[in-house]
């Protein structure tokens, strides 16, 4: 019989895309500099805060780190927690 937690009250993991893909509103959009990426950096699972903090779930762990630009809402999260400032929030028409 397998023991349970009795400290967990409740667990969830968010939906990709949950509220939706993106519209033609989103005004900035996410680039990752895999050079400054800790995980790409050091080759294995390490960080990956972008994807903690991400509110809709579309930052992708691995190596490298990914961005589901179809779900991505443009909200700049991933860049202000990314210790390394690894990530960068451009103007959507450039890049």
């Amino acid at each position: 019989m397998e023991k349970k937690d009795g400290n967990i009250s409740a667990m969830c993991k968010p939906a990709v895309g949950e509220a939706g893909k993106t519209g033609d509103w989103r005004d900035m959009k996410p680039v990752i500099d895999h050079a400054k990426c800790i995980a790409s950096v050091k080759r294995r699972s390490a960080c990956f805060l972008c994807w903690l903090y991400c509110p809709e779930g579309v930052v992708r762990t691995g190596i490298p780190v990914s961005i589901d630009m179809e779900y991505c809402k443009g909200c700049g999260i991933c860049a202000e927690e990314c210790p390394a400032k690894a990530i960068s929030m451009v103007n959507e028409g450039e890049c």
